[in-house]
């Protein structure tokens, strides 16, 4: 059954408290929060490849269907392609400032 929706039940949007932060931090400060998510990325990538691993051993005894292990390889082989873009884009961005003229 629908329901009615009445307009007390809708709330305005805040701005969090890191919406805010951002827009008064130091370029310092947004290039280490930057490299500290870049970080997490690259930590979820390796997590990624460990749990492959651990996955394959299981498999290896009998205790994982095979559709596990590969769904799993699957997704860290994209996570690692992804990756390796993302930098590649970051090191063409990095040459094309540096050569640029002031």
């Amino acid at each position: 059954m629908i329901q009615s929706l009445s307009l007390s039940q809708i709330q305005p949007a805040k701005l969090t408290e890191s919406a805010t932060a951002i827009g008064q931090a130091t370029p310092a400060e947004l290039t280490k929060s930057f490299g500290q998510y870049l970080q997490q990325a690259i930590d979820g990538v390796s997590a990624q490849e460990k749990n492959v691993h651990k996955l394959n051993d299981k498999y290896l005894i009998g205790q994982v269907d095979v559709t596990q292990v590969m769904i799993a390889a699957e997704q860290a082989h994209l996570s690692l392609q992804l990756t390796s873009q993302v930098r590649n884009k970051v090191v063409e961005a990095y040459q094309e400032m540096m050569r640029m003229q002031i």
